[in-house]
């Protein structure tokens, strides 16, 4: 049995090789990542994480496992992907400057045709940030690739005042929520069976 992790994501591969699970195999997943207006945070990571785990799976053996996640920031009923480029990086950090938002993250874990899925939500609360301190983060280029436009691992903790709920799913993988899956699946992280 093999372990997939259908993301690209370094932050994703460093946090499940922290639970101690360190012979897996990464692929990146190609589907369609559109998020539909009005649609609910939840709804739409738990159906993008299956997207991502079905896009793989063919790739694979019936016995393997797909670990597939996706994460979105959500502001006032309004969903944050990944910014395009600088001006809304920055306009998504002004927003969310001095407020709390969610975090959701949709997880699935599969196994040929059965398949598991679920979500985590954690609060976040930034504090206030200035213009220039917007601008200084923004031309660090940390934001560019992250839901939210920012990372809490990085310089993001900086802006960061409190967390309610998981870390890491804040980071992209919730995981505590992960190893109950996984051990539903037969394999205990907590055992060392990866």
């Amino acid at each position: 049995m093999k372990i997939i992790l259908a993301s690209a994501s370094p932050r994703r591969r460093m946090l499940l090789a922290q639970t101690g699970l360190t012979d897996f195999l990464t692929c990146e997943p190609h589907c369609d990542e559109t998020t539909p207006e009005g649609a609910a945070p939840e709804e739409t990571v738990r159906r993008l994480s299956r997207a991502k785990a079905d896009a793989v799976a063919g790739r694979y053996e019936a016995g393997d496992v797909i670990i597939a996640a996706d994460t979105l920031v959500c502001l006032d009923g309004r969903l944050l992907g990944k910014p395009r480029g600088g001006a809304e990086a920055a306009e998504m950090l002004t927003r969310l400057s001095g407020r709390a938002h969610e975090v959701y993250t949709g997880v699935t874990v599969r196994r040929g045709a059965l398949a598991r899925t679920a979500y985590e939500r954690t609060e976040v609360v930034f504090r206030p940030l200035t213009a220039e301190e917007i601008a200084a983060y923004v031309d660090s280029g940390e934001p560019m690739d992250k839901a939210g436009a920012y990372g809490i691992q990085g310089r993001g903790a900086l802006i960061v005042a409190r967390v309610y709920g998981d870390f890491y799913n804040v980071m992209g993988l919730p995981l505590c929520r992960l190893g109950a899956m996984l051990a539903e699946f037969g394999v205990s992280l907590l055992r060392g069976d990866g």
